[in-house]
């Protein structure tokens, strides 16, 4: 294929210099191609002299037989360069749906007017998937949930959880003053969409341990169990980036904010389960997809 761009770079200007130009290329290589082309192939397709060059008869022939199959790839090729200088098209995204509204929603009306040609579709899901197979362009999830074999890339810093009471229930029931003793309370548990009970680990300093808390109830969707949690039902975990949230006059947001006064901060988990929210890109050459990792990666500052 390089021979004939070359070919036709040479009949189109009759000159190997003013080829050389267009092409990026020194003279003396376009030279050196067009005699390896013309060896190949068995026949002369130029004539050379010191100030000119011309077409032979074979030259003619092969430049009228492939003129438009080559016009035609070219203006392919061409309408690729748009879809990477301009992105353009419908993708689809699986995300789990903590991201979806903490990572993705903030930043779409800045994705909306820097790729004004892309549609997207959003599937705000917790269950995995299988994203090529189901025919999706990428997912977020959470890192500790990505398949290994998946091509993966960061978008946050790790995502730090807490454990949470409301001051109704410690006032009934206690606070418990060693992660252990949360065994003795209520809890909510989370199940995460590879279907694995997240489990509750903490950390003070050198000392890591992780805790089996029997569930009174298990949610996998975490506003849920924050909304149980706000109404005094248990203990439970619930991502730190809520308390950066504000809460309306009329009291929590549909989120489940978590601030002094409306929840009690207990224990830190240390975020081993749940590190970054990685964007997988099973689609490698999808340039809209990429786009959003870039925009996000952009926009969102590293979540403390």
């Amino acid at each position: 294929m390089a021979d004939l761009v070359y070919f036709f770079a040479i009949a189109r200007h009759q000159s190997f210099s003013k080829a050389a130009v267009e092409l990026g290329v020194s003279a003396s290589t376009l030279s050196h191609a067009i005699k390896g082309f013309e060896a190949r192939l068995g026949v002369r397709l130029l004539n050379r002299t010191t100030k000119s060059v011309t077409l032979t008869a074979a030259g003619e022939s092969l430049a009228s037989a492939v003129s438009e199959p080559v016009a035609a790839i070219d203006g392919a090729i061409e309408q690729l360069n748009q879809f990477r200088d301009s992105p353009a098209g419908h993708i689809r995204l699986n995300v789990a749906v903590e991201a979806a509204t903490l990572l993705l929603a903030p930043v779409l009306p800045v994705f909306a007017e820097r790729y004004p040609d892309i549609e997207l579709d959003i599937v705000a899901s917790n269950r995995i998937v299988d994203v090529m197979e189901a025919r999706f362009d990428a997912g977020i999830r959470y890192g500790g949930t990505v398949p290994e074999d998946m091509v993966a890339q960061r978008l946050s810093a790790d995502v730090r959880w807490v454990v949470a009471a409301s001051p109704e229930y410690l006032a009934r029931f206690g606070e418990p003053r060693h992660p252990h003793d949360l065994q003795q309370h209520r809890c909510v548990s989370n199940r995460l969409g590879n279907n694995r009970i997240y489990k509750w680990e903490f950390e003070r300093g050198e000392e890591q341990l992780t805790v089996k808390v029997p569930p009174l109830l298990t949610v996998d969707l975490a506003e849920t169990g924050v909304v149980a949690i706000l109404q005094g039902f248990g203990a439970g975990t619930a991502d730190s980036r809520a308390r950066q949230r504000r809460a309306p006059a009329s009291g929590a947001d549909r989120l489940g904010l978590i601030r002094t006064g409306i929840l009690y901060l207990l224990l830190q988990p240390s975020s081993g389960s749940h590190r970054a929210a990685p964007v997988n890109l099973p689609c490698a050459g999808n340039e809209a997809a990429r786009s959003v990792a870039r925009l996000m990666k952009i926009t969102h500052s590293p979540i403390r």
